[in-house]
């Protein structure tokens, strides 16, 4: 089975977002993942990591809010923020990243 561990650190770019069912925004980001998703198709892995099940993980990356993305390549934390942000935001600062590969 793979890991958390094995998913971010490998060459792909990994997007994460740290979530929990019962919040609000995190419900709103849903779609809006889904949609970059469409978007980007197989050059980004997104991954969702409820905190409530999963608290070590959430707290070796320090998550104290929900929703928190975080996008990550091998290993490496590139970008991180909290809060909902909109498909065409998300897309412009995946962008750069992708064209790193």
């Amino acid at each position: 089975m793979e890991t958390f561990k094995d998913v971010i650190s490998g060459d792909q770019l990994v997007l994460v977002d740290f979530f929990a069912t019962w919040c609000q925004p995190c419900k709103m980001m849903h779609p809006i993942l889904e949609q970059v998703k469409e978007v980007l198709g197989d050059r980004i892995r997104i991954i969702k990591v409820d905190v409530d099940k999963y608290g070590v993980t959430a707290s070796q990356y320090g998550i104290q809010s929900v929703p928190t993305l975080m996008l990550f390549r091998q290993g490496e934390v590139l970008w991180r923020t909290s809060g909902v942000v909109q498909k065409s935001e998300l897309l412009a600062t995946i962008d750069p990243f992708l064209r790193q590969m």
